[in-house]
């Protein structure tokens, strides 16, 4: 048997693809390598997997119809998929809107429909966020809160992902668990997010912009127990009950807020240096807070996240510092 990874040359897409191959899975990872971010990086990550025992890997645009048509007649024997290819970032949903439907929406579609050939497939989990819960004020954010006011259309096409995926679940009895990652970071991780960022302009001597002038809280969570989460979720594929389809969500967090300033402090320590701060106002479709209600996954998966930041954020620093040559 045979798991499907999609985004198999992003960040966590990465990291599973490692711990299944860890494990003796096969996989077949597919991306396509866009350029939202440094190419390099997604290059370097698929090195560390290619011409490993069991991987395998298929560039692809997953909004292409002909093309997951022909993945799944050349793949038959894919038993589960975890989609995590996506097209990430809430500020540059307002720049090009049109990538997020692409990316995340059509692509969603066209994988879904071509696990419906697949006769061996038994779970289809994917990638959603904590961008749904939108500006809810009500901490910290559980699976059943209210999630149609999204303030980004980053959150609104993840919200959507959801909603299509209970219809596939119902219509087709298509097992599907979706994941609302919150703020996940740590070696290899993305260059647009903050901790990625701050880093680089701290060794670099450049200024740092702190939105909402610091007035801002977010459940960071370690690559190594997102990792953890999502092997355990495979495992457990939902099962279809009396007037209710087999689709479930869980947040998978930390369920602990940090404030920016101590998030910037640990940063700074680990860096060995100080970092030069501008004070810059909230951005459109950023949140004030996210913070993570793990019950569900705790209880259904025993899902204990262990990592501090102030165990997490050093380790991405020692890799910026060997993998850049700082």
């Amino acid at each position: 048997m045979t798991i499907l990874v999609t985004g198999a040359a992003g960040f966590i897409g990465f990291h599973l693809s490692q711990a299944l191959l860890d494990r003796g899975d096969k996989v077949l990872g597919v991306d396509n390598l866009n350029d939202y971010y440094d190419p390099a990086l997604k290059e370097a990550r698929l090195a560390q997997l290619q011409g490993r025992n069991g991987f395998a890997f298929q560039r692809i645009e997953l909004s292409d119809r002909e093309a997951v048509g022909a993945l799944a007649e050349a793949h038959p024997d894919i038993s589960t998929v975890v989609h995590l290819a996506a097209q990430a970032g809430v500020r540059y949903s307002l720049e090009n809107p049109y990538a997020y439907v692409d990316a995340n929406v059509m692509s969603q579609v066209v994988l879904m429909e071509a696990a419906r050939r697949w006769e061996k497939l038994t779970h289809f989990v994917y990638a959603s966020s904590s961008s749904v819960y939108g500006g809810n004020k009500k901490i910290p954010f559980a699976v059943g809160d209210p999630v149609e006011n999204p303030v980004s259309l980053y959150a609104a096409t993840k919200r959507s992902v959801e909603l299509m995926s209970t219809t596939y679940a119902g219509l087709y009895g298509l097992p599907l668990t979706g994941l609302r990652f919150f703020t996940v970071y740590g070696p290899w991780g993305r260059p647009d997010m903050a901790y990625f960022s701050f880093t680089k302009n701290i060794f670099e001597g450049r200024e740092i912009k702190v939105f909402n002038h610091g007035d801002m809280r977010r459940d960071f969570t370690y690559i190594d127990d997102i990792i953890a989460g999502i092997t355990a979720v495979m495992a457990k594929p939902p099962v279809a009950e009396e007037g209710r389809p087999p689709h479930n969500i869980y947040n998978l967090g930390n369920h602990k807020s940090e404030t920016l300033g101590h998030f910037i402090s640990v940063l700074e320590q680990a860096c060995g240096r100080d970092a030069v701060k501008i004070m810059a106002p909230m951005q459109l479709g950023d949140v004030h807070e996210t913070y993570a209600d793990i019950g569900a996954s705790q209880r259904d998966f025993g899902f204990e996240p262990k990592t501090a930041i102030e165990e997490g954020l050093p380790r991405f620093v020692k890799w910026y510092r060997a993998h850049y040559g700082v």
